[in-house]
């Protein structure tokens, strides 16, 4: 994801750096890494900040529920303390609500987000667009709906110096999660706005099976998420990522095709897996960061 220093606690602060450009690593730094708080879910948001200071980790993306739980505030002093780049907020979105009540709380709950990501000094607010209301069968109405409340929420958030990020999220999920599967529809999507207001998030576990992928890569930008494909998929599949090498992804290839496609910002490690989630923190760490060296660079 496109990382922001925290430079202003405040809601609704403006300015952040250029999104497609990363701060310059200093020389003991994982070049570019940033460690998303699901991957390391056992820890607590101190316990992450504590762990990836001092392991030369310069960035990490945050969830709105534990930063909610720890304080916002809180938070994104606690983050620019420790001199971390937070390169992400996860997450708004599920704009697919055809009842004006759930569409009003979806706009509500999503601002909220827009403003938390402002004051935790991030750029990238992610969005999960929203799977097919009860009992509809509509997928294209669903999208269009996405649309319709992405042009209500865009110049909010660009207000705030914030840009939206659409993530398509594999096509096993367009019934209950996200009706945007690939990279084609999100750019298309993302398209019908100032590039300055949205823009897509590429992430390999999602996405490493289109062959389109490379080609649709031209259009792309604002945040790129690394996880590995492993089999057999666990029942309900969300929990299913891979560690970095574990799985058949070609990661490295993956960074590659995206850096000659222009990205330069960070490369999150964003990992759902329960058998990371019972060894200790510190031991997940320091694989992930091998893994990236080895895997990613």
């Amino acid at each position: 994801m496109t990382p922001e220093p925290a430079e202003d606690v405040r809601a609704g602060a403006t300015g952040p750096p250029d999104p497609s450009v990363a701060p310059a690593p200093t020389p003991a730094e994982v070049p570019r890494l940033s460690l998303n708080q699901r991957t390391i879910r056992q820890w607590s948001l101190p316990e992450l900040v504590e762990g990836c200071a001092p392991a030369d980790v310069p960035g990490v993306g945050l969830w709105s529920v534990p930063v909610r739980e720890y304080g916002l505030a809180r938070a994104a002093r606690l983050v620019r303390a420790a001199g971390l780049a937070v390169t992400s907020l996860c997450r708004g979105g599920f704009f697919t609500a055809a009842e004006p009540a759930e569409r009003a709380a979806a706009l509500a709950d999503n601002r909220l987000a827009i403003d938390e990501a402002a004051t935790l000094g991030t750029r990238t607010l992610v969005l999960v667009a929203g799977g097919l209301p009860t009992g509809s069968r509509d997928l294209v109405g669903a999208r269009e709906r996405v649309a319709d409340t992405l042009a209500d929420l865009a110049p909010y958030a660009a207000e705030r110096g914030v840009r939206l990020a659409v993530e398509p999220l594999h096509p096993m999920y367009p019934a209950d999660r996200c009706v945007v599967s690939t990279l084609a529809q999100a750019l298309d999507l993302a398209e019908r706005f100032p590039a300055d207001q949205l823009g897509v998030v590429v992430d390999t576990y999602h996405l490493w099976w289109d062959d389109t992928v490379e080609a649709q890569l031209a259009r792309a930008g604002e945040g790129f998420q690394v996880a590995d494909w492993v089999t057999p998929l666990p029942a309900g599949v969300l929990l299913g990522r891979g560690q970095l090498g574990d799985g058949c992804v070609l990661l490295r290839h993956f960074r590659e095709v995206v850096d000659a496609a222009g990205y330069r910002g960070p490369i999150e490690v964003e990992i759902f897996n329960p058998a990371l989630w019972e060894r200790a923190g510190a031991e997940v760490l320091a694989e992930t960061v091998r893994r990236y060296r080895t895997h990613v660079l």
